[in-house]
């Protein structure tokens, strides 16, 4: 199956393309999560036009690879990614979060074609990543899991049982991604709840434990590389990102977890993609 690998500087641009598209979607939705959708962007253009084997019209190809996104309210950057790579036509971004729409304001996989999990509260997708990657080993299937979670979810009781759960099992066909953008809702992790020495514990649960800067895409290559070849035991990477990536008034700002932008920082925000895209090397 073919994974219709681009080189570093088309990843780049198209995840110039990505941010743009979620400033629109959000903005014309006027509700939405911009920054964690910004600072995963990389990674999501990375995974779906360099690593995941999919097929965009034949979305449930037996042979796929199956991507989980926990941290859902990230969805605006996954849709934009599912577009740009094919899934359905790009006009239907324009309908994020509307009535009726399949681009809900959290992914539910039986409304559109493509997505492996729906979600909801956070906390819950490693748990169902970890359940399809046994049960793909169980059946002798080499299909690859790879789980998207964020750092404020890692808070909750529910990932760490998956986490055992994943060691205990050696499940070296699952991936998690961890969005280490050092913030949430209502401030940073580490005045709600610090998440220290995170390497350490997982490597405590006999996990193959990467750390990467999540904006620099041969980093990101690589250790999708590394990951892939891990054997028996799981793989995190824990991804260092920028919220709100790209736009200067967006950047390490926790007021722009779950904030839309006006009218006027839209076309701000979108001039700034754009000045950045003709520095693209």
């Amino acid at each position: 199956m073919s994974t219709n690998k681009m080189d570093v500087k088309q990843l780049r641009i198209m995840a110039n393309t990505v941010r743009q598209d979620v400033i629109r979607m959000i903005a014309e939705a006027k509700s939405g999560h911009p920054a964690g959708s910004l600072g995963m962007t990389d990674v999501l253009v990375t995974l779906y036009f360099s690593f995941l084997k999919v097929r965009p019209k034949k979305p449930k190809d037996p042979e796929r690879d199956y991507l989980v996104l926990s941290n859902g309210h990230i969805c605006p950057a996954l849709y934009a990614v599912m577009a740009n790579r094919g899934f359905f036509p790009k006009k239907e971004l324009m309908n994020l979060r509307k009535i009726g729409s399949r681009l809900q304001g959290h992914p539910h996989r039986e409304a559109l074609p493509g997505l492996e999990s729906s979600s909801g509260p956070l906390g819950c997708g490693l748990s169902q990543a970890a359940g399809m990657a046994l049960g793909l080993k169980m059946s002798g299937k080499k299909n690859r899991v790879v789980c998207l979670t964020s750092d404020g979810e890692h808070e909750e009781g529910n990932t760490w049982e998956a986490v055992m759960f994943a060691a205990k099992y050696g499940l070296d066909n699952l991936i998690q991604i961890m969005d280490r953008n050092n913030i949430q809702i209502d401030g940073t992790t580490d005045e709600v709840m610090p998440l220290r020495s995170l390497k350490k514990k997982y490597e405590a649960f006999n996990w193959s434990v990467i750390e990467i800067n999540a904006h620099d895409i041969k980093q990101i290559l690589k250790a999708l590389e590394q990951a892939d070849k891990t054997k028996a035991k799981p793989t995190i990477i824990i991804a260092k990102t920028i919220p709100g990536k790209g736009v200067s008034f967006m950047e390490n700002d926790y007021k722009w977890h779950g904030k839309a932008p006006s009218r006027e920082q839209a076309e701000k925000a979108i001039e700034e993609l754009k000045k950045e895209r003709l520095r693209i090397r």
